[in-house]
């Protein structure tokens, strides 16, 4: 008896064996073998994000012993306050991962109950900020930094950097994005997605694409032809997938001639995979599209956040025939295929105490080197040796703001505030005027939370008395001016928005009348995120620094520049327009209503958070390519100040442009010498532009080609600088080919401090019409977009 039960055993032990064996495991077994041994409930529930409502359970045979199921609460917590997670299949040896939010730093809840401990994260500066840098080093610098406290903090995927275009100023989301300009918005985002994916973590290009506002955005309907598409909205992003290969691209909520863009086959499937061969995977915005079917067929691989009704309908497609399995399968390798490459597969045993102290002098840096001096009357910054009282006026002063709301706010330990920063390179802030400022903003503050109020704290009133008696005990005046936004919803072009109000008008005033009486400096500090008018106030502050939104460092990084600390050396990547009936998309911006909403019946309440209420819109890209620059210098329109300026408090002289040949054959070089001859050391952006033939294809007047940030440059010193011209830096998307067409003629080379301030320029000619690249006809408008032509 007891050898036929030790037979038994043996047995059943070899059974389970072999059976344990045929169950292949990712990691272990090839992709496609573990796609073959899923259930279909299994390939739905993958594809599908796990939500905190959501209930799906794997079929009960699927879930191994002893295993929570990945479904259940405990699983949210696997980081609190990341944006989601994936669904897992123990059984198949495939985990969930976890994606967070953003594009200024990681966001997650900086406590946990009944923990002690802290999960604070660094408040980079917003990348309106970081293009204005024009640093591709430091972008990959802050990338390094980014990645360490996502890879540190249990996350595997952060959803960011954010790549739209800023079509107009008052996009609420524009301090999320970088430029006006598809280059420099490709090149700054390839650089930050390379430093965060060297951590082994991944990344999350967003919002794919042509997603320029955010009123009505999950139904508003982009209008826009193919060449604004290829020249213009997919630019950045193409070049971002070239040379960085994000692992995950985030499909955009809003409608693209008339497809939603998670359900268009013609942009993920296209352009992305087959155009730019893309080797990630696709995610919607959170709850973005409508189709789950339709959707995985455009190549749109996972919905998030996730909801159960999502699942059941891709099974019902696949059981009726709606849905190829195949393509579920496609869609569920490209997932794998990620999956296998984040820390949560490799089993990293992360610390939750990622280098915070060394990540914000990261910030610091970043945020003084995208600083922009926009005026310096009479050299008034950076302010004299003499000047050691000040007396800092405007509430934005004492409530420093360090980055916009909604996905792209972070939740920081600590932020510098102005009169901090002031303070710790050695000013003395006068303090009458701080405890004004304090106890108005305590009230203003309690009076806003009783009333619920959503609108800003009004500027304090500072009158003539005040204003004089601040001028007769300190030696400067700073006054900051502050603004906001965020996801949800636009900017309006209004005062206390892109004007300034009155309150601010008048602060301005009193305070520069005083000063001056008293031959006095004074310096207006913009900490703002996006664009505003300046033209009709500018003229009475001796010096304008545009801070930006720059990260939990703010005042100290301001405070750097103003004592000469740090050398400006920022340019804008987005230009300030005289007025805002100037910039080409301002009798369109953001869209029109098509559909009016009905009614809601009699004691019947809309129950919608007003953030995602949206009604069906259309927005016309009638301005075509002539976006920021390329509509003010072709157009001639004066503008207050244009794309790429920026003072310094030294000065550079451009000198001996050569290229490599007068005739263009597969590439050419323009190299040139750029010298200090200021008498203080700094850095220079070094600007290439490009004019080209316009014969079939109208163009601009010029487009920016390539840029360089020169080394910190001593007094005298040069530094040569070299820029290579290829095929694709002439060409133009010719939509009758579908192609990319260089055209026969005359060029012009033009390097220069700015998109105006050109210092050198050099011809050369192309022989012959050159085809650079054949591309998929995709995204075609259903009725043609008439477009501004010069």
């Amino acid at each position: 008896m007891k050898k036929v039960l030790i037979a038994l055993i043996i047995i059943l032990t070899l059974g389970i064996a072999g059976y344990s064996q045929t169950i292949p495991q990712l990691g272990k077994a090839p992709v496609k073998s573990v796609i073959a041994a899923m259930t279909l409930e299994e390939k739905a529930n993958l594809v599908v994000g796990v939500s905190k409502r959501r209930s799906v359970l794997p079929p009960s045979n699927s879930a191994t012993p002893g295993q929570q199921n990945p479904a259940m609460g405990q699983t949210m917590d696997l980081v609190a306050g990341a944006a989601g997670i994936t669904y897992a299949i123990p059984r198949l040896g495939i985990p969930s991962i976890v994606v967070a939010d953003g594009p200024a730093g990681l966001r997650i809840s900086p406590t946990r109950p009944n923990d002690q401990a802290t999960y604070y994260c660094t408040a980079f500066p917003v990348s309106t900020l970081v293009a204005s840098t024009w640093d591709v080093d430091l972008a990959n610098k802050i990338g390094q930094a980014m990645g360490n406290e996502v890879l540190e903090y249990g996350v595997d995927i952060i959803l960011g950097p954010a790549l739209n275009i800023h079509r107009n100023p008052l996009c609420g989301r524009n301090f999320e994005y970088y430029s006006e300009d598809p280059l420099i918005t490709g090149k700054m985002a390839a650089a930050m997605i390379k430093g965060v994916q060297l951590n082994g973590v991944g990344t999350s290009i967003k919002h794919f694409a042509a997603n320029n506002a955010e009123t009505n955005r999950t139904t508003l309907n982009t209008l826009v032809s193919e060449r604004a598409l290829r020249e213009i909205y997919l630019k950045g992003f193409g070049i971002t997938v070239k040379e960085a290969q994000p692992w995950t691209v985030m499909s955009s909520y809003n409608l693209i001639n008339g497809v939603y863009a998670s359900e268009s086959h013609d942009l993920l499937t296209n352009i992305l995979l087959n155009d730019w061969s893309f080797k990630g995977f696709v995610m919607t915005d959170w709850g973005g599209g409508k189709d789950p079917v339709a959707q995985m067929v455009a190549g749109n691989d996972l919905l998030m956040p996730g909801a159960p009704s999502q699942s059941k309908i891709i099974i019902d497609a696949v059981n009726s025939g709606k849905l190829n399995v195949k393509i579920l399968d496609s869609n569920i390798e490209r997932i794998l295929n990620i999956i296998l490459q984040t820390p949560r597969f490799k089993g990293f045993k992360f610390s939750n105490k990622p280098d915070l102290k060394a990540h914000a002098q990261v910030a610091r840096q970043t945020a003084s080197e995208g600083m922009v001096l926009l005026k310096n009357d009479s050299s008034a910054l950076p302010l004299s040796q003499d000047v050691r009282k000040l007396a800092a006026f405007g509430n934005t002063s004492y409530e420093i703001i360090t980055g916009g709301t909604g996905s792209g706010h972070v939740n920081e330990a600590y932020s510098v505030a102005l009169v901090e920063g002031l303070s710790n390179v050695g000013y003395s802030v006068n303090e009458n005027l701080q405890s004004l400022y304090t106890a108005y903003l305590k009230v203003a503050r309690e009076g806003k939370q009783r009333s619920r109020g959503a609108l800003p704290i009004a500027e304090f009133a500072v009158n003539s008395d005040i204003a004089g008696s601040m001028a007769n005990v300190t030696d400067a005046a700073l006054i900051t001016i502050g603004r906001n936004s965020g996801e949800g919803s636009d900017r309006k072009p209004e005062e206390g928005d892109f004007l300034l109000s009155f309150p601010e008008r008048e602060l301005i005033k009193q305070v520069t009348t005083a000063f001056h009486a008293k031959n006095k400096k004074v310096i207006v500090i913009l900490n703002i995120g996006g664009v505003i008018e300046t033209v009709s106030w500018r003229d009475m502050p001796d010096a304008i620094l545009l801070a930006w939104q720059a990260g939990q460092e703010t005042g100290n990084s301001i405070a750097d520049i103003l004592c000469g600390k740090v050398n400006p050396s920022g340019k804008l990547a987005s230009t300030f327009p005289v007025s805002y009936n100037d910039v080409p998309s301002a009798k369109n911006f953001p869209g029109k209503v098509t559909v009016q909403p009905q009614p809601a019946a009699a004691g019947e309440k809309n129950t919608q958070p007003a953030f995602n209420r949206s009604q069906p819109s259309e927005v016309t890209y009638e301005e075509g390519i002539y976006v920021g620059y390329r509509y003010y210098n072709t157009f001639k329109v004066p503008v207050a100040y244009e794309f790429g300026y920026g003072l310094s408090y030294t000065t550079f002289e451009y000198s001996g442009l050569k290229l490599s040949s007068d005739k263009f054959s597969k590439e050419i070089t323009a190299s040139l010498s750029v010298k200090n001859t200021g008498k203080v050391a700094g850095k220079e952006v070094v600007e290439m532009y490009l004019s080209t033939p316009a014969k079939k294809l109208d163009k601009p007047e010029s487009e920016l080609k390539g840029f360089v940030k020169t080394r910190l440059l001593q007094p005298g010193e040069s530094q040569v600088i070299t820029f290579r011209i290829t095929p694709d830096a002439l060409a133009s998307f010719d939509t009758e080919l579908s192609s990319w067409v260089a055209e026969t003629g005359n060029y012009t080379v033009k390097i220069g401090a700015s998109s105006k301030d050109i210092r050198q320029t050099a011809p050369f000619a192309l022989g012959k019409d050159l085809t650079v690249k054949k591309e998929s006809v995709a995204l075609i408008p259903a009725v043609k977009v008439n477009e501004l032509k010069p």
